[in-house]
């Protein structure tokens, strides 16, 4: 295949040569070349690597469904609740709507998805078979990863520790855990249960925390803690986290430098306030870090809506970020950023200059999307795109456009 006449990250025009699953070739682009073979036209457009969404709730969403009010109380637990309490009545089946996103998702640009699928007393493994389902059916499109979560906690109602297990032994590749400290008011126990489970069933674990301030700090010691004793460099992953970097700078500072000692990656969902990690910080020592869309307008939020471009925007925002490299930066973490963190076979980014995923041998999981620069792309996130998977044309934006 031949993609032709396309400026990989803003560059020159170039025409891309794939063998496969991969890139087998860039050469600057001929306007008088007849290529042979198939071709994708790409029409000046912009070249960069397809999205990862690390933090994504599959399960809970209502993208497609008739708008609603929103009905959730302040609180995890209560929003669990409200959620508990909607999600059997919505007007189209569990399994439908976890895979219209998931589709939707692909058809804007994003090939790797991390999936959290909720396990507990009340759903069982009903939402996560869902997004077995979703998995299997669009294997073709998209690497998905499911991580087995424990929404409603894993002490606070009997049971619950028997569905994850089960979950873990139906294939879940993720072992979650939520605010050890605010949820189950038990976090040395809840931690034992999370990182027991990840051992005995060889998976990774990722830790869902909105703690505030000096608590998070402390749950997030604890993870460390156990990650160094345990060998488990690499396997694990804190996401939200939100105040991490609020207690002081020395303490945010020790806290990168463990994160990148230990190789424990961050996904981040671009919340508002000032308390969180610094990205720049993050991204210079080398901390794995990815993006997500977090709820997709579910019984948690109104927000989300299937397009990580669009959070690419908000991660820029939220970070303050003006500058064409930040903004820049904040793409190669929502596309190669969380691929890292999916696959150790991707490497982490190695600094704010780095522009990663479109050398000849990467995977060609690739989107062609307009715009004039790359910035330019996340200010104004056109819809004429183009999305491949392992060298694959799995969406074109424009073709659905005419359809």
């Amino acid at each position: 295949m031949l993609i032709r006449n396309v400026r990989p990250w803003g560059g020159d025009p170039s025409d891309v040569e794939l063998s496969g699953s991969r890139i087998a070739g860039i050469r600057p682009h001929d306007p008088a070349a007849r290529p042979e073979g198939e071709v994708v036209e790409g029409r000046d457009r912009l070249l960069l690597p397809s999205f990862s969404d690390v933090h994504v709730h599959l399960d809970s969403t209502r993208i497609g469904l008739p708008f609603r009010p929103h009905t959730g109380a302040p609180g995890v637990w209560a929003m669990t609740m409200n959620d508990r309490d909607n999600w059997r009545s919505a007007e189209v089946p569990l399994v439908e709507r976890v895979a219209g996103t998931l589709e939707r998702m692909i058809a804007r640009g994003t090939t790797r998805v991390r999936s959290y699928a909720q396990v507990d007393v009340d759903c069982k493994l009903e939402k996560f078979e869902a997004v077995v389902a979703a998995k299997e059916r669009f294997a073709g499109r998209a690497d998905v990863q499911i991580m087995t979560f424990p929404q409603a906690g894993i002490l606070r109602e009997e049971g619950t520790v028997d569905y994850l297990e089960a979950s873990l032994k139906a294939g879940a590749e993720v072992m979650g855990g939520i605010d050890p400290c605010t949820l189950d008011r038990d976090p040395k126990r809840h931690l034992d249960i999370v990182f027991g489970l990840a051992e005995k069933y060889q998976v990774e674990v990722d830790i869902h925390l909105h703690e505030p301030g000096h608590l998070g700090v402390f749950s997030t010691d604890l993870v460390i803690e156990r990650t160094r004793a345990l060998g488990m460099q690499g396997k694990v992953t804190m996401s939200h986290a939100y105040e991490l970097g609020s207690v002081g700078e020395s303490v945010s500072r020790r806290i990168i430098d463990e994160f990148a000692e230990l190789d424990i990656a961050m996904a981040t969902v671009a919340p508002s306030g000032r308390g969180h990690l610094s990205l720049v910080d993050l991204v210079e020592a080398g901390v794995r870090i990815g993006l997500g869309e977090d709820g997709q307008r579910d019984y948690w939020s109104p927000y989300g809506n299937c397009d990580m471009l669009d959070r690419t925007w908000q991660l820029a925002f939220v970070n303050n970020f003006r500058r064409d490299d930040l903004i820049e930066m904040s793409l190669a973490v929502a596309t190669l950023g969380g691929a890292s963190i999916m696959s150790h076979e991707v490497p982490r980014l190695t600094g704010t200059g780095d522009r990663p995923g479109l050398a000849v041998g990467d995977r060609a999981d690739l989107l062609l999307v307009d715009g004039e620069t790359p910035t330019s792309a996340v200010m104004d996130r056109g819809t004429d795109r183009t999305v491949l998977h392992d060298g694959v044309v799995v969406a074109d934006q424009l073709a659905l456009t005419r359809a």
